[in-house]
């Protein structure tokens, strides 16, 4: 159990967690400012079960990281911003990744960041599979891509976009997330030619262009299943 502390200014991930298995966080803050890099609030690999609980944080990169081998965890009740978000990957970078199985997100805050709940992985990338996945009740303020699947991960072009991502992602959803995006693009679904995304729920999404205006959707290489109300519409037109 790590309890009632606070993580302030690190050079690079404030919390790192490795193999840590069936360990609890509670009442954690950590604070690093907005253009500080690989600031990572917590990064989360090879390990199964881990909850997060009632927590802020600030970072300059992502607030929460998840590589690969992250298994059974539970992230409720976490503030996050500014930062890039929540983030899944990224993937298949490296030969032999272990699989990300069964994450929980569910009653969170994200504020003024660059992205909001994340999944990626690389093109040309390694084999990896990413299932049992679910992000819920969420609010969205002031955020740059709120909801994003990108299998064509790339910074600084440091890869091969044409050739598809062998990342396999299944059993995703995405449920009653609502709040104001500062791009037009609110969600998109960009999965992989070579191993497109099965089974996605989308539920109660409402989310609205920040200052006015309507949001959109852009998808590929996914047909998601989807209930409920929600704005704007999502993967218009169909099959991808």
């Amino acid at each position: 159990m790590f309890k009632d502390f606070t993580s302030a200014n690190s050079k690079n991930f404030h919390i790192a967690l490795w193999a840590c298995d069936n360990c609890n966080f509670v009442n954690v803050t950590i604070n690093a400012p907005e253009n500080s890099v690989n600031t990572d609030g917590i990064h989360i690999a090879r390990l199964n079960g881990l909850n997060i609980t009632n927590s802020n944080i600030m970072t300059g990169d992502d607030c929460i990281s998840f590589g690969d081998g992250s298994k059974n965890v539970n992230i409720e009740k976490v503030t996050c911003g500014p930062g890039h978000g929540i983030s899944i990957g990224s993937l298949g970078k490296f030969p032999n990744e272990e699989p990300v199985q069964g994450i929980w997100i569910k009653n969170c805050t994200i504020t003024g960041t660059t992205n909001g709940v994340r999944i990626k992985s690389w093109p040309a990338s390694y084999p990896g599979i990413a299932s049992d996945i679910h992000f819920e009740d969420i609010i969205m303020n002031k955020v740059g891509n709120p909801i994003l699947i990108d299998q064509e991960y790339c910074p600084h072009d440091a890869c091969k976009k044409t050739t598809p991502s062998k990342v396999k992602l299944s059993n995703l959803s995405f449920r009653r997330i609502r709040g104001t995006s500062t791009t037009k693009v609110a969600m998109k679904f960009f999965c992989s030619a070579e191993a497109p995304c099965d089974n996605v729920e989308v539920a109660d999404i409402k989310l609205k262009l920040h200052g006015g205006g309507s949001a959109s959707t852009k998808c590929s290489n996914v047909k998601p299943k989807v209930t409920g109300e929600n704005v704007p519409q999502i993967c218009p037109g169909g099959t991808y």
